[in-house]
C-alpha cells in the first residue's frame, strides 16, 4: 500500500514536502496528513530525507514534518478501532483486493496501476487484521498474563519491550499497532499493558530510521537522529504520565457517554501522547536542530563521501534521481575544479591526488546508486534520465583521467621561443578556463552562450595548432618536441570539452529548472566542432 501510494503521488509528493513544509506548522500539518494517507512513518522520514539532501527543505522544517508524521501514524489506531472490530473485514476486504489488481492489470505502465497496488495492499492490511481476529478467539484461554498483572508497575517495561520487539520484528509500526489493538479487545491485555505496548511500539518504529542510516549520508543521520530524539522523548513522558492518561480518557469517555472500547482508548491514548509529545518539544525546536548540526559537524567536510546519495530515497525513483542530480552537480564541480587549477598552474597542482581520489570515490558510488536505481520500477522518462547520467558520470571520468595523464607537464616552454606568438597559450588556456567558469552556472541565463564560449576555444586552438606545425616545420623549434606540445595541447582541449559536455548533459536532466537550457543548440554545437 505504502508504495503503490508512494509512486502514484510521484512528483506530487515532492511538490507537496517542498512547498507545504515553508512554514514549522505547515510541515507539521502536510507531515501529520500525507502519513495519514499512506500509512508509513517510515516513508515519509525517508522522503524528508530527500528533501534535506536536495536542499528543498532545511533540518529544522524536517523535524516539523517528522512530528506531524508521528501524529499522522496514529490513524492506523483508529482504523483498526473504527473499522477492525464493527464489520465484516473479509467481505469487505476481498473486494478491495480484486479492485486493486483490476487496476494493475488494465494499465500496468500507467499510473492506474500503482493506485491498484495500493488498494490491493489496502485490502490485505484488512484480511490481516481479519486473520488476527480469528486468531485470537480463544487463544486468550491459553496464555496467561496475570502472572504479570501480579507483578504491577513492574510488567509496564516489560509491555513497552513487547511493543518495541513486535515492531522491530515487523519493521512495521502500523502492523504491530493493530496486533496490540487486537490483543486487547479479545482480552489478553488489560489497558495499562496494552497502552505500554502501545508506547512500545511508538520507540520501535525509530528502528527503520536508525537501520536505514547505516553507511547513509550525513543529512540522512541527521533526520533520523531527530526522529529517534523526538520518539523516545515523547515515550518517556507517556510512560511517566501513564495512569493519568488512561484515566483521563476513561473519563472523557464516561462524561461523553462513550462505550469503553479497549480499541478506542488505546488509540486514543496513542494520538494523546504524542500530540503532547509535539506540545512539549516544539518550543525546544531549535535547540534540537543545533544539538544534532554539532554532533554531526566533524563529519561534514569529507570529499570522497557522497552527500545526497543513500539507500533511503532508492525506493522513491523521483526523489532518487534528485539526490543523484545534485550528486552529480557535486561531482562536476570537483572535476572543473580539478581542471581549472590544472591550467591556472600548469598541471602541477599538489592537491590533484587529493581531488582525483575524492572525484573517482564519488563517481563510483553514483553509478553504483544508478545500477539500484535501475532495478526499480522506473517510467520511461526516468530510464532516460538514469542513462544520461551514467553519460554525464563518463564525461565527468575521462576528463579527471585525462588531468591525472598529463600531470606536472609544461605548456608553454617550446613555445616561449616564439615571442609575441606566446600569448597564444594564454588565450587557448583563458578560453578553456572561461568555458569551465560558464558550466559553473548551468541555471543562468548565460549558459546560453556555452556554444559560443566553445567556439572560441576551437578558434584559439587551431590557431595555436597551426602555429605549432609552422614553427615545427621551420625548425623554430624541434619536432618531438612540436608533436609533444601539440598532444598536450589536444588533450587539455579534450578535457574541456567533457567537462563542459557533462554540465550540459546535467543542465538538460533538470528541464523544470525555469532556466533557458540550451540543450539542443549545444548538443548541435557539440557534433558541428567536436
Amino acid at each position: 500500500m505504502t508504495t503503490g501510494l508512494k509512486q502514484a503521488a510521484g512528483k506530487s509528493l515532492r511538490k507537496i514536502l517542498g512547498e507545504w513544509t515553508q512554514s514549522p506548522g505547515r510541515g507539521l500539518f502536510s507531515g501529520f496528513l500525507i502519513t495519514a494517507l499512506v500509512q508509513s512513518s517510515s516513508a515519509i522520514t525517508v522522503a524528508v530525507i530527500g528533501f534535506v539532501n536536495a536542499g528543498l527543505i532545511t533540518l529544522s522544517q524536517s523535524i516539523g514534518v517528522i512530528y506531524g508524521s508521528n501524529i499522522g501514524t496514529t490513524v492506523t489506531g483508529w482504523i483498526v478501532a473504527a473499522v477492525g472490530f464493527s464489520v465484516n473485514l473479509k467481505a469487505f476486504a476481498l473486494p478491495v483486493v480484486a479492485l486493486g489488481a483490476l487496476l494493475r492489470i488494465s494499465g500496468p505502465s500507467t499510473r492506474r496501476a500503482f493506485f491498484g497496488d495500493a488498494f490491493a495492499g489496502f485490502g490485505l492490511f484488512l484480511m490481516g487484521i481479519s486473520t488476527l481476529q480469528m486468531s485470537f478467539k480463544g487463544i486468550e484461554s491459553s496464555i496467561d498474563l496475570s502472572s504479570f498483572a501480579a507483578m504491577g508497575i513492574l510488567s509496564i517495561p516489560i509491555f513497552i519491550g513487547i511493543g518495541l520487539i513486535l515492531t522491530l520484528l515487523m519493521q512495521s509500526s502500523s502492523a504491530a499497532m493493530a496486533l496490540v489493538l487486537t490483543a486487547a479487545v479479545s482480552g489478553l491485555l488489560d489497558l495499562n499493558q496494552g497502552a505500554a505496548a502501545v508506547i512500545g511500539t511508538n520507540i520501535g518504529t525509530t528502528s527503520t530510521a536508525a537501520l536505514s542510516v547505516i553507511g547513509a549520508t550525513i543529512n540522512a543521520k541527521k533526520v533520523a537522529t531527530g526522529h529517534i530524539i523526538f520518539n523516545i522523548l515523547t515515550a518517556f513522558v507517556a510512560l511517566l504520565l501513564l495512569p493519568i492518561l488512561i484515566k483521563s480518557i476513561l473519563f472523557f469517555m464516561d462524561l461523553m457517554n462513550l462505550t469503553r472500547e479497549p480499541a478506542v482508548i488505546l488509540a486514543l491514548f496513542h494520538t494523546v501522547f504524542n500530540i503532547l509529545g509535539v506540545l512539549l518539544l516544539w518550543p525546544f525546536t531549535d535547540k534540537l536542530v543545533s544539538f544534532i548540526e554539532k554532533r554531526f559537524a566533524s563529519l561534514e567536510d569529507e570529499r570522497g563521501r557522497p552527500k545526497y546519495l543513500d539507500n533511503n530515497v532508492i525506493t522513491t525513483p523521483t526523489l532518487a534521481l534528485d539526490a543523484l542530480n545534485l550528486e552529480m552537480e557535486r561531482i562536476g564541480q570537483l572535476t572543473r575544479r580539478i581542471v581549472r587549477k590544472g591550467l591556472n598552474s600548469n598541471f602541477s597542482y599538489g592537491a590533484l591526488s587529493a581531488d582525483k581520489a575524492a572525484q573517482d570515490s564519488l563517481i563510483e558510488a553514483a553509478r553504483s546508486f544508478c545500477a539500484r536505481l535501475q532495478s526499480r520500477p522506473l517510467t520511461e522518462h526516468q530510464g532516460q534520465q538514469v542513462a544520461t547520467a551514467l553519460r554525464v558520470l563518463q564525461y565527468f571520468r575521462t576528463a579527471g583521467a585525462l588531468c591525472a595523464s598529463i600531470e606536472k607537464k609544461k605548456l608553454r616552454p617550446a613555445l616561449d621561443r616564439l615571442g609575441p606568438d606566446a600569448d597564444m597559450v594564454t588565450v587557448f588556456q583563458n578560453s578553456c578556463i572561461g568555458v569551465l567558469n560558464i558550466a559553473d552556472n548551468p541555471y543562468s541565463e548565460e549558459f546560453c552562450q556555452i556554444d559560443n564560449m566553445t567556439h572560441d576555444m576551437l578558434s584559439a586552438y587551431h590557431d595555436l595548432k597551426e602555429k605549432l606545425l609552422s614553427a615545427g616545420g621551420t625548425g623554430s623549434i624541434p619536432v618531438p618536441e612540436m608533436v609533444e606540445q601539440l598532444e598536450l595541447f589536444s588533450k587539455i582541449r579534450r578535457i574541456a570539452r567533457q567537462a563542459a559536455k557533462g554540465a550540459v548533459y546535467l543542465a538538460a536532466m533538470r528541464p523544470d529548472s525555469g532556466v533557458c537550457c540550451p540543450t539542443n543548440t549545444v548538443k548541435f554545437a557539440w557534433n558541428r566542432h567536436w
